[in-house]
């Protein structure tokens, strides 16, 4: 059995980080809200326990706490900020409100080797690390000595060797710890055992037997859209239980340009997959009409989707399974001990569970991966590059890249514009570079003067970033020239369009899209 590292969330904004790290070194990792039942944690199977940052204080009222039975399970323990914060305060030590806070770049004195640090940090050195945290260890527990310090933080880092716990004031899991990720795997081979033989051929394979046992003799829809999620589960189900699987495709008319045909030959072609196509533009456009709000956007077109989707698979005969792509992020915000945002961001997933009338049970093959994962997954079951490598496309489509009214005219201005972005993009050799990139249609109108012509016509902006996983995004710095060259071709291409924008935001965790 493949080794487990079990994360508990205490709010952090970068948990997921801790257990992206971990499994680039190998080792399998897993979140669950620092509210799991005891029992969980026990029956988990944990080699190490890991316990994330978060924004609460440990001595104020209602604050988590970490369970009983990580102290109990006699496994290694490594407490991450509020983390090594609750292993001193729940083991005897103390914590109090600083005078003096860290947050952003600060160097750590290393004053003992030890093996978390092995072959990383030397006793007597300085290394730059990430803190961010407003009280402070003043006393630690017994058993526990000081391996590391800064002038604000006298315990930065400590440890217990004999019950092999483990504390540090800073985050190894951000890149602003240079050698953060060897720390974390020092933690899980060296000191947990870890073997580090998780992988993505182990973790395919693992999949395809948990289908199988799921699925039994049973039939499966899949709704794909021609977006990397559900097209490697629509892959990876065919190669568990073969024609048992019917995919449907519900074409919204929020697609960008002649994604339609794509998806339709890709399945044809490629996976040898039967597809059900069903051309529904015209009933999304009419439901839409009117509407500006974009969280009713959202609803409506949800809710649109499960009844078409409904109907086409009675008319295919039915099934007992419907399989979805739901990743890791949306699993995690979903269960977010804070409550977190997903109850917005994540508004057009069925994290969870689907309405009772639909009488299917899920299959959510993906939902243990992160987005790079499910890509890399993809090129295992001999998904093509070019396939694997799509920019991501929200389910609502076109829809919440139009601020205010949907409407044709609209749909159509932005798709010749978002054609015209990509195609650049990917002439100048940069789309491989970028995690995802897309036009908007402001709802906004501007005078200009084309040719001996005034224009009233609409403002579009242009956005691009770089991102791992999608929680955390910064802009793409175009060269000057290339925006200025996009920006010709649309305003000469696209009847409609007068002015164009290239936003510069960056995002923290959440959602990247535009809306």
């Amino acid at each position: 059995m493949t080794d487990r590292i079990l994360i508990l969330d205490f709010g952090s904004q970068v948990t997921q980080l801790i257990a992206r790290r971990v499994r680039e070194n190998g080792v399998y990792a897993e979140i669950l809200p620092c509210t799991t039942e005891e029992a969980n944690i026990r029956s988990f199977g944990a080699k190490a326990i890991i316990l994330s940052g978060g924004p609460a204080s440990v001595h104020a009222n209602f604050s988590p706490k970490a369970p009983d039975a990580v102290f109990a399970l006699g496994v290694p323990v490594l407490g991450i900020c509020y983390g090594e914060q609750l292993l001193c305060q729940q083991l005897g030590g103390k914590v109090e409100m600083s005078d003096h806070r860290e947050f952003g770049r600060a160097e750590i004195e290393v004053v003992e080797d030890c093996a978390l640090f092995k072959n990383v940090w030397q006793s007597g050195n300085r290394y730059p690390v990430w803190m961010s945290h407003g009280d402070r260890v003043t006393a630690i527990p017994p058993g526990f000595k000081v391996i590391a310090t800064t002038p604000s933080a006298p315990f930065a880092a400590i440890m217990d060797e004999k019950r092999r716990y483990y504390g540090v004031q800073f985050h190894p899991e951000v890149a602003h710890t240079p050698d953060g990720a060897q720390l974390l795997k020092n933690f899980t081979h060296a000191i947990a055992g870890c073997n580090g033989d998780w992988s993505m051929q182990s973790f395919c394979s693992h999949a395809i037997d948990v289908i199988r046992k799921q699925v039994g003799k049973k039939r499966v829809i899949c709704a794909v859209s021609g977006g990397v999620d559900s097209s490697v589960v629509a892959a990876l189900l065919h190669q568990a239980i073969g024609d048992q699987l019917t995919c449907i495709f519900v074409n919204t008319g929020l697609l960008r340009e002649n994604e339609g045909e794509q998806v339709k030959l890709l399945f044809k072609s490629h996976f040898h997959i039967p597809l059900t196509y069903v051309d529904a533009s015209k009933v999304f456009l009419e439901r839409l009409s009117g509407v500006r709000d974009p969280e009713k956007k959202r609803k409506i077109i949800g809710e649109t989707f499960i009844e078409l989707f409904e109907h086409e698979a009675k008319m295919v005969g039915g099934a007992d399974f419907l399989a979805q792509g739901t990743l890791y992020p949306d699993v995690i915000e979903s269960i977010s001990f804070t409550g977190g945002p997903s109850a917005t961001i994540k508004s057009h997933h069925n994290v969870g569970g689907l309405p009772e009338r639909m009488n299917m049970a899920l299959v959510e093959p993906v939902r243990e991966l992160f987005k790079d994962e499910v890509r890399r997954l993809g090129i295992e079951l001999g998904m093509p590059s070019d396939m694997v490598g799509r920019h991501p496309f929200p389910g609502p489509g076109l829809a919440i890249r139009i601020p205010g009214e949907i409407t044709e005219e609209k749909l159509a201005i932005l798709r010749k514009a978002d054609a015209i972005y990509i195609e650049e993009i990917r002439k100048a050799g940069l789309y491989d570079k970028i995690w995802q990139a897309f036009a908007v249609l402001l709802p906004v109108r501007t005078v200009g003067v084309m040719g001996d012509a005034r224009t009233y016509e609409f403002v579009c902006a242009l956005r691009a970033v770089t991102s791992t996983d999608g929680m955390t995004a910064d802009y793409y710095p175009f060269e000057h020239a290339f925006l200025a060259h996009v920006s010709t071709r649309i305003i000469n291409e696209v009847r409609g369009i007068n002015r164009i924008v290239y936003d510069v935001t960056s995002k923290p965790p959440g959602t990247i899209e535009w809306e």
